[in-house]
């Protein structure tokens, strides 16, 4: 025998190995800013509003991510590119340039608002099932569907409010919805159910003209309004 202890590790080994572990449990695989900051709160709409895996309306990845940045896209339509013959307030419920206004806009979107000091705020319910995206996608051992959604979501926010969307607005040609002419881009979404629409000048964009995403579907408008 040498002296060496067979079985029993030194301490500085273990120290070693027992913080490794630690840092791999730690390690965050998607991270979301906080909901105070205009990127997180914006990411967390986004989120909201598309389906994950195992959840009513998801089909695939890039299905939900086209979900996400189609709603950033209707968001920044109704600031951007308000069609002749329309004004903000009727598309938007508010005369404004600030996303997160347009997004806590009266009955606009659902489980988003401002408290009594005018704050904006997320539902309960909303951050509850963001935590629990986050506690999924960081569980595992290696990052997953959940991580690359979520990281997806963060990463349009945050690329919008630094200047830009990377990405086309897939329904900024429309012409022609249902023989109705339409003015292009969506103005509006819903959930994906025949009962649920916001009437007046919008047009149902059709399933054949990728109208339904991640569950919801994407309104468009009249050209001529009545």
């Amino acid at each position: 025998m040498d002296g060496k202890i067979f079985g029993i590790r030194p301490a500085w080994v273990l120290a070693l190995l027992i913080g490794s572990a630690a840092g791999a449990a730690a390690e965050e695989y998607a991270r979301l800013e906080p909901p105070p900051a205009a990127a997180g709160y914006l990411a967390r709409l986004l989120i909201n509003e598309s389906p994950f895996p195992g959840e009513r309306g998801f089909v695939s990845e890039e299905d939900t991510k086209a979900t996400m940045l189609s709603i950033l896209w209707v968001l920044h339509s109704r600031m951007n590119h308000v069609p002749p013959g329309y004004k903000q307030e009727e598309i938007a419920a508010i005369r404004s340039q600030n996303v997160i206004e347009v997004i806590t806009a009266k009955n606009q979107c659902e489980g988003f608002s401002r408290d009594a000091a005018g704050k904006p705020v997320a539902a309960p319910r909303v951050e509850a099932r963001v935590q629990n995206l986050l506690r999924i996608a960081n569980s595992g051992g290696k990052p997953g569907r959940f991580a690359n959604l979520l990281n997806f979501g963060q990463g349009l926010a945050s690329a919008y409010l630094a200047g830009g969307i990377p990405g086309a607005d897939r329904f900024a040609g429309l012409t022609v919805v249902s023989q109705v002419a339409v003015t292009g881009r969506a103005y509006s979404w819903m959930t994906g159910q025949d009962y649920y629409s916001p009437g007046g000048n919008f047009v149902k964009i059709p399933d054949a003209q990728q109208g339904l995403l991640g569950g919801n579907r994407f309104f468009t408008l009249r050209k001529d309004p009545r």
